[in-house]
């Protein structure tokens, strides 16, 4: 089986769209290569379609939803449930990633998380500094905290140009969702 030599901590936030997208490429990229990923999505429980897509890959790659967001739109603050999910699926994560059996951990919308209280970036720091010499860390998210950015060897932030959501264009089925 393929390894990495040298895995770095990458991070894909901002406010502009292709985070979760470019995450996706890294794991498809990995799955040519025979790399295997552990996917899990934060404050995502509806049935994206990447998920359609990455079923096709599952001997590569693992994809796990954890946490809704429904909280958010009512502003209300996160509930203990929702915290207990977050918590939960940080360490599980944390499980996969020193077992050995994966090279890519992605912890997609994690900083999405930490903003909206379901972590704290002191929860996701440990789980930065223990990770092993060959495997790739991903976190993405807007509002990433800069503690997590320093520790961070790749930083990229999607601004927003322009985008038809301003023109009224709801999310698409295939693009957006």
């Amino acid at each position: 089986m393929k390894k990495l030599e040298k895995g770095f901590v990458q991070i894909y936030t901002g406010g502009g769209k292709g985070k979760t997208t470019a995450a996706i490429g890294l794991a498809v990229r990995a799955a040519g290569y025979g790399l295997k990923t552990y996917f899990v999505q934060f404050m995502k429980e509806y049935p994206y379609n990447e998920l359609n897509s990455l079923k096709h890959l599952n001997e590569w790659i693992t994809i796990e939803q954890y946490c809704g967001d429904d909280f958010v739109y009512k502003k209300e603050p996160a509930p203990l449930e929702e915290i207990q999910k977050a918590k939960y699926a940080l360490a599980r994560a944390g499980e996969k990633m020193l077992s050995g059996g994966y090279d890519l951990i992605i912890l997609d919308e994690i900083c999405v998380a930490i903003y909206f209280g379901l972590l704290k970036t002191e929860d996701v720091i440990p789980l930065i500094n223990v990770k092993p010499e060959n495997v790739e860390l991903i976190l993405t998210g807007r509002y990433c905290p800069t503690e997590l950015i320093d520790k961070a060897d790749l930083v990229t932030e999607m601004k927003e140009v322009k985008h038809y959501y301003s023109q009224g264009v709801l999310s698409r089925k295939g693009i957006e969702s």
